[in-house]
């Protein structure tokens, strides 16, 4: 599934920056030249910028937009400095979608760079209210796709909650995706899980009759905005 230029995109507080700041990282280890593109201007809080200086250190180019949560930014001002490294073949980009409608009409003005070397992918977290359900999970996926014009090519679990996450998690974030999946015949691409469960998730999921593709995250972004007061109780269904 890899492919020159990746989005990523989901729900906002999916973890979508954190799977991109990690996988934009395996893809410097295989190529030469790689590059993450922030597009998720709508989100002050899980910015890959924050990174930036980790990520150039590794010889990943950053292109981060300067104008932090304002939605109102002149979207064209920042078209042309991306024009570099989605027209250069040599650069593996991964893009950071912002997962709202705003994030994904920025998206869509880049579509004439999309065709069959990208794919888009679609992060989910099923501990975050709105995409706790595969109802919730599945609207989101359609707007998504309906706001950039581009189909979304594979499905990203990603359910976690920072220090607080366990194995059966990623687990439930698998039966989740596994239920959007066949809805819309769009394959699971990978289950993240911290590198510390990542040995442990492999006896459970073969355990439970689970055939799941793990990928490994060593880099996380900063807690959320939201209190871990109501993360435990919506993970805990309170």
């Amino acid at each position: 599934m890899e492919k020159r230029i990746t989005i990523i995109t989901g729900h906002y507080g999916s973890g979508k920056t954190e799977f991109a700041i990690n996988y934009v990282l395996e893809m410097k280890k295989k190529h030469a030249k790689a590059a993450l593109i922030d597009l998720d201007i709508a989100n002050p809080y899980f910015r890959s910028r924050e990174k930036q200086a980790m990520l150039e250190r590794e010889g990943v180019v950053v292109y981060s937009n300067i104008f932090g949560y304002d939605i109102t930014a002149d979207f064209p001002a920042i078209t042309a400095a991306l024009r570099a490294p989605l027209e250069d073949e040599g650069v593996h980009a991964v893009i950071d979608a912002g997962g709202d409608d705003s994030g994904a009409r920025v998206l869509n003005q880049f579509r004439k760079y999309f065709g069959d070397g990208s794919a888009m992918f679609f992060v989910v977290n099923a501990n975050r209210p709105e995409t706790s359900t595969p109802d919730g999970a599945a609207r989101h996926m359609i707007s998504i796709t309906d706001e950039t014009g581009v189909d979304i090519g594979g499905i990203i679990n990603n359910t976690h909650m920072l220090g607080e996450t366990g194995i059966e998690d990623v687990l439930k974030g698998y039966d989740l995706c596994k239920d959007i999946s066949e809805r819309f015949g769009v394959p699971i691409i990978w289950n993240c899980c911290r590198k510390d469960l990542c040995e442990g998730l492999r006896r459970e999921a073969l355990a439970s009759g689970r055939d799941l593709e793990i990928f490994p995250l060593t880099i996380f972004m900063r807690d959320s905005w939201m209190d871990n007061n109501i993360l435990r109780r919506t993970r805990h269904g309170v």
